[in-house]
């Protein structure tokens, strides 16, 4: 069985021996769309991450059986057509949930805490000329008593929330598919959630009912001493408006690490603030701790075996 990964890239280090004892495994670390459709020609497997899988690409791949999504978000798949040709598709789900819940944490405790700005002081000889033996002009807050409002209450928001909930915040949720099937905390609409919480983080699918979900006139309604956090997807809070609003100390701070373009395009306006002290990023790692990549590597090839009904499908 001939495998074929087009973009490994962003699996790192991880090891793929589980995957390539299923078959002859071939790994590029990238693949352009007609690189892609040259690589698929002889594949009875692919595994992608970020390439588009569409007409063209199946029409080169004609002994294609099994696509497996080296992640869960599989909008760069076109699923009918996979369906009308009788290509499987698999996914990975739930893989990356702990990573993503620390990470969100990481940017919530870094916005409340301000670590950068103690970190940065006590680095450049700042807090060595000091009068006194703290950074009293720089108070941090305490995150007990406050609200955290999540936006999409899935498992990474379930994760969130119970972490939330330990540092003794109040967690209420909007369910962006508008079933409340999460009876832990109060549901929420949206403009309530964003007027009461004082952290609001992003845990929500990228979808016709998700794009440009908080926009300037949604940021608007949040308190000006709230901050946003989106390790969801890319799109849901609208970059530029994002921008004008903690320009304008709409709220007070952000982070991000997901964004509409990926990478970030330098000419991003959330690269150019007047107050860049309000936002942190990370660049769409929150997926990829070291345990997760393994998890994913291991799940892709299970997903392999269950569509061949193989312990081990020979070379």
């Amino acid at each position: 069985m001939k495998i074929v990964f087009l973009d490994a890239k962003t699996m790192g280090s991880t090891s793929l021996e589980e995957i390539a004892a299923l078959g002859d495994l071939t790994v590029y670390p990238s693949s352009t769309a007609e690189e892609a459709r040259k690589r698929a020609k002889d594949a009875e497997v692919v595994i992608l991450n970020k390439v588009i899988v569409d007409e063209a690409f199946l029409d080169a791949a004609p002994k294609l059986k099994l696509i497996c999504e080296a992640g869960t978000g599989i909008n760069n798949i076109d699923l009918p057509l996979c369906t009308a040709r009788g290509v499987e598709v698999r996914n990975v789900e739930a893989y990356s949930t702990d990573s993503v819940a620390q990470i969100t944490w990481m940017h919530i405790l870094n916005l409340a805490g301000l670590a950068f700005h103690y970190d940065a002081i006590v680095k450049d000889g700042t807090y060595s000329g000091f009068p006194v033996h703290t950074d009293d002009e720089h108070p941090f807050t305490e995150l007990s008593g406050k609200t955290l409002g999540i936006v999409g209450m899935g498992a990474i928001g379930q994760k969130v929330a119970a972490i939330g909930t330990a540092f003794g915040m109040k967690v209420v949720y909007f369910s962006t598919s508008g079933t409340k099937h999460c009876t832990l905390y109060p549901a929420l609409g949206l403009e309530e959630l964003l007027r009461t919480s004082d952290v609001v983080s992003i845990h929500a699918p990228y979808n016709s009912r998700t794009a440009g979900l908080i926009a300037y006139e949604q940021m608007r309604q949040m308190k000006p001493s709230a901050v946003l956090v989106n390790t969801g997807r890319g799109g849901i809070a609208v970059e530029a408006d994002l921008a004008r609003a903690l320009d304008e100390g709409i709220i007070a701070g952000a982070a991000l690490d997901v964004y509409v373009k990926e990478p970030l395009p330098a000419d991003s306006p959330l690269l150019h603030l007047r107050h860049p002290e309000r936002i942190r990023f990370s660049p769409h790692i929150a997926w990829g701790s070291v345990e997760a990549k393994a998890r994913l590597a291991h799940e892709i090839a299970g997903n392999i075996r269950r569509t061949f009904k193989t312990e081990e499908a020979g070379r």
